[in-house]
């Protein structure tokens, strides 16, 4: 826990009407900050509820009068404690945060200062460069920019964008109707990729999709087939979009065989590591992103197993020059330089605040070998939940997990397919509503089932053997509202 320390600040005037008044402001924040990391370190006992007259006070009109500052930060807080929070251990659903409070405090800093990274702005430039080198360190791609972003869908937007310029050259003053390109990731690649390719004009009747193997990872036989197909009737290939980490079980495409085929084929590899290639840091599973270093751009979420809060998202690329040639501009009130240009010329967005403060005040907080450290420890929870489930005769395990993602259901004899699938779409309802345990659903390989994924540094062995207990105690109870009076029981 890092302590947050009372401030008396001194003002030269503006919207609060006291230095003292904004000093008790200060001092009520960190309360409830306090209050916050403490609450993080263990789970929830139930679901939260909103408290009705908080309810009624939201949809109240405009205020036109000011109001009492402890007033308005008591109900904001009462907002987001009523509200889904990842930070918490046994958050499992989704691929959520854990919410480090060195991040809380780097974007407190970057929102007081609220540097402007639309233009050259000094040494939050050096910092924002020396932070895409760390986390280009820390995967082992060999990055030669990059620049952070709002979130994956962003970034895999930016790198699709770059490779459309690279690919149909002229492509953002000419547009693409009529140029006929094409964009090929997996059978169960993000939904992000098909917003980027809707975003960047080729419609997502330019997406292909490739079958997956028995490990749901893409198939790079099926890939190359696709783009000489696609070639021969006229098409001009993109980009390949692998995915290392799905969100779905955490497959990581087979990156080097995939790449050879991009070689072979001329065509740009666009690494979608959003949620897993954070893990490519770890000796237990770097060996998963052999051919890594030979994409042409990375996509990795801070905001996801590196721990810090939304959105703070890297975008890597591999060499210079595809970034300026898909965003470079020049402005009359605005000069940008010759040789380099400023920030903006290399990225899809105007306005960016300095969202790498919190990666780069957490690894000078941290260190490096601290999250390898946490990561590993998320992989073995993972690890652990699958061996429980196989030990467990209430439970099935869908597939192997590759990284912290794991799938399985809950079984209940006398049920037949849908019956399981109906059943445990009811348990993951059932559980959210609980709280003690928040999971996700999921449908693999056709089958209904509960989704866990380990990404939060506070969850603790102990709290992964909770979540079968809990899965078990709501599943049986479901079981025997499905069972009453039907003749056949369930296991007691």
């Amino acid at each position: 826990m890092i302590d947050a320390p009372r401030h008396k600040a001194a003002s030269p005037g503006g919207p609060s009407s006291a230095p003292s008044g904004r000093a008790d402001l200060l001092d009520d924040l960190c309360r409830h900050l306090t209050a916050a990391w403490e609450s993080f370190d263990r789970p929830r006992a139930r679901e939260p509820r909103m408290d009705a007259d908080l309810a009624d006070r939201l949809r109240g009109a405009l205020p036109g009068a000011p109001g009492v500052p402890r007033e308005a930060l008591d109900d904001a807080v009462g907002v987001l404690e009523a509200s889904m929070s990842p930070s918490r251990p046994l958050f499992l659903a989704y691929v959520p945060s854990t919410g480090l409070e060195t991040g809380v405090i780097a974007s407190a800093l970057s929102a007081a200062y609220d540097v402007n990274l639309a233009s050259a702005a000094g040494a939050a430039d050096l910092l924002d460069e020396q932070a895409v080198r760390w986390v280009a360190e820390f995967v082992g791609y060999p990055a030669a920019e990059g620049h952070f972003t709002s979130g994956g869908q962003t970034s895999n937007l930016t790198a699709l964008l770059a490779a459309r310029e690279q690919a149909l050259p002229g492509a953002r003053e000419q547009g693409v109707t009529g140029r006929r390109g094409t964009v090929y990731c997996s059978a169960e690649a993000h939904h992000s990729v098909v917003r980027a390719v809707e975003a960047a004009g080729l419609g997502r009747r330019a997406l292909r999709r490739v079958p997956v193997d028995e490990r749901h990872r893409m198939r790079p036989d099926e890939l190359q087939r696709a783009l000489v197909r696609d070639r021969a009737a006229g098409f001009t290939p993109v980009a390949v979009v692998a995915t290392a980490g799905t969100t779905l079980t955490g497959a990581v495409d087979p990156l080097a065989a995939v790449a050879d085929v991009c070689g072979r084929e001329e065509v740009w590899l666009h690494v979608d590591g959003a949620y897993g290639v954070s893990a490519a840091a770890t000796r237990r599973a770097a060996h998963l992103f052999d051919g890594l270093d030979r994409a042409d751009s990375v996509t990795v979420d801070a905001h996801k197993w590196l721990g810090l809060q939304k959105g703070c998202s890297v975008l890597l690329v591999r060499r210079r020059g595809p970034l300026r040639a898909a965003f470079g501009h020049e402005e009359h009130y605005m000069p940008h330089e010759e040789d380099t240009g400023n920030p903006v010329d290399r990225t899809f967005e105007y306005s960016r605040p300095l969202r790498s403060l919190r990666l780069w005040l957490s690894l000078r907080v941290h260190g490096a070998d601290r999250f390898r450290t946490w990561i590993e420890s998320t992989l073995s929870h993972a690890a652990l939940l699958a061996d429980e489930v196989r030990g467990h005769s209430s439970f099935s395990l869908l597939c192997e997990p590759v990284l912290s993602t794991v799938c399985f259901r809950h079984v209940v004899p006398g049920l037949d397919d849908s019956g399981l699938d109906a059943h445990n779409d009811r348990l993951v309802r059932a559980m959210q509503a609980d709280g003690r345990v928040f999971l996700a659903s999921a449908v693999v390989d056709g089958r209904t089932c509960l989704r866990t994924c380990f990404v939060n540094f506070r969850t603790t062995s102990d709290g992964v053997r909770t979540v079968l207990e809990v899965a078990d105690e709501l599943g049986m109870a479901l079981a025997r509202e499905t069972f009453a009076g039907g003749g056949v029981h369930p296991r007691k």
